[in-house]
């Protein structure tokens, strides 16, 4: 009997999506700019080096502030932009950005009196002209939490917490899918990671549903990262087919049930509106009042 040829090129249901949905590349948050502040500790530590005592004891002071500061920096780029992508979140525990502007004052101040011979005055107002021009270029932490249109204070608490739990899984997941060294894995990982955050975004969007979806975003999220290591483990050292196959059902079964328990949410959230509407109609005919 003919056998259909099927492979990783082939159309058909042979391999595993053989042109798998494209994503949307995220960008890194942090930018040249913040990349940039690395360079000069790095001068001001090997300029230090040919000065005096004191030079050198407040130039290597000073590169390690600056470096301090925009290890920092990188660290507040990135929670800053987790926290803008997100309907409800928690404001940032570390003021990070504010504390790299401080530091990079601070170390501008011990380079200024590391290359003056210990002027103080003048190299105090170059640390705060720094840290000034600083928080300007970068900007400064987020302050205050982000809160949704539903639900009190602490089911958005409760939504936020659960939500930090659940990325946390996503991005363990992704680290551990890398050890694997196959590109469509990573991707494959990706379609799932967005459709997990899509559950998230409705939870956001209504924090009521919390208690439906919780396990979702704890239980199971907490076994696909455990799943994901042991196959990560099997696969980088005997690229076993078979192990790959179970791994992407996996995935396929944890995408398809996350899609279904966001559409029946939405789909919920459609049906409490219209009972909604009509409880309003029945008010405005009892009010004398006709809708169109």
């Amino acid at each position: 009997m003919a056998e259909r040829y099927g492979g990783k090129y082939s159309p058909g249901p042979a391999g595993d999506d053989p042109r798998p949905r494209p994503l949307a590349r995220q960008r890194d948050p942090v930018g040249f700019a913040a990349n940039l502040m690395f360079a000069p500790p790095v001068l001001l530590f090997f300029v230090s080096l040919f000065r005096g005592p004191v030079g050198l004891l407040f130039g290597i002071g000073g590169a390690a502030l600056l470096g301090l500061a925009a290890w920092l920096l990188r660290g507040g780029l990135r929670a800053e932009a987790a926290f803008d992508a997100r309907k409800v979140a928690r404001r940032p525990a570390l003021p990070r950005k504010i504390m790299a502007a401080a530091l990079t004052g601070l170390g501008v101040c011990a380079a200024v009196v590391a290359q003056s011979g210990g002027h103080l005055p003048g190299a105090a107002l170059y640390g705060v002209a720094a840290g000034v021009l600083h928080l300007a270029a970068f900007g400064i932490d987020p302050l205050r939490s982000k809160t949704g249109a539903g639900g009190d204070a602490f089911q958005q608490a409760r939504v936020s917490r659960a939500v930090d739990e659940g990325e946390a899984y996503l991005d363990a997941m992704g680290r551990e899918i890398l050890r694997a060294n196959d590109r469509r894995l990573v991707a494959r990982v990706g379609r799932f990671q967005a459709a997990a955050r899509d559950l998230f975004r409705s939870v956001e969007d209504d924090p009521r549903d919390l208690s439906g979806v919780r396990r979702y975003m704890t239980v199971y999220l907490m076994g696909a990262r455990d799943a994901t290591a042991r196959f990560a483990d099997i696969y980088a050292r005997s690229r076993d087919s078979q192990a790959r196959e179970d791994y992407l059902a996996l995935l396929d079964d944890l995408e398809q049930n996350f899609a279904a328990r966001t559409r029946r949410m939405l789909s919920e959230d459609r049906s409490d509106l219209g009972i909604e509407i009509d409880v309003l109609r029945e008010r405005l005919k009892r009010e004398g009042v006709e809708p169109d």
